[in-house]
């Protein structure tokens, strides 16, 4: 294990192999106190978690796979959607220097086109009213180039432009984009933020086929709550409201 330690700075962690980094930084984080910003990053997770049990398949020294702790104690409860939505953002941004139609497929998916490339566990622990710690886990494809788990749709960076990356530049790149969203959101400017946000969702344009235990329909999506509930309208004009995982895109 290798780290990267400066008083009042984040520290990197480095591992050669772990189960899940969110755990892995739980773990650190009950064992010392670790500067806001702080991550850890493995070259190899064996079994990444992402919403609701789903899992993530990386090749080991091929991908991003990492996790990073902040302190936002001034974000409510009820408001923890607007982590989930920096760290999209972030990586948003982040891949959009490298190649073109990259969005957030709701609630913070990373998608290039109709593909995956790239899934997070957002991990939010509260006090009282406010969150006291957040654990932002992610997982970005760049140098695999094949996949080989039942996953219905992952792609890659090198799969879409044939340039192997460095992973380091990407982190690096990812962390700065994340400083200053989270900036953003320390500043109070989160209306920017959900506006963001919702300019870059997966087919935020336009009706598109829905499915939800009621059947197959066709909706636009109306808004984003500030909860992180998605806003569906209907061609006869109904607005249906949902939790993660009461509704998938056909």
């Amino acid at each position: 294990m290798q780290t990267d330690l400066h008083e009042n700075e984040p520290v990197i962690i480095r591992i050669r192999e772990t189960a899940s980094t969110n755990s892995e930084l739980r773990k650190q984080l009950a064992e010392q106190s670790l500067p806001e910003g702080s991550l850890i990053i493995a070259e190899h997770q064996t079994q990444g978690r992402g919403q609701v049990g789903n899992s993530w398949e990386s090749e080991p020294g091929k991908n991003l796979t990492f996790s990073l702790v902040i302190y936002p104690d001034i974000i409510a409860a009820n408001e923890q959607f607007l982590i989930s939505q920096v760290t999209a953002l972030s990586v948003k941004k982040t891949l959009s220097e490298y190649v073109e139609d990259i969005t957030v497929k709701w609630p913070n998916d990373i998608y290039w086109k109709d593909r995956k490339i790239c899934g997070m566990l957002i991990e939010n622990d509260l006090c009282g009213r406010n969150i006291s710690c957040s654990i932002c886990g992610i997982g970005i494809n760049i140098n695999q180039k094949k996949f080989y788990s039942d996953a219905p749709n992952p792609v890659s960076l090198v799969q879409i432009t044939g340039q192997k990356y460095d992973l380091e530049k990407l982190l690096s790149c990812f962390r700065h984009h994340f400083y200053d969203f989270y900036l953003q959101l320390l500043l109070d400017k989160k209306q920017s933020i959900q506006q963001s946000y919702r300019e870059s969702l997966y087919r935020g344009k336009g009706f598109h086929t829905y499915s939800d235990e009621k059947g197959i329909f066709e909706a636009e999506i109306e808004d984003v709550e500030p909860t992180g509930h998605l806003l569906l309208r209907l061609k006869n004009g109904e607005i249906r409201r949902y939790a993660f995982k009461e509704v998938s895109i056909k």
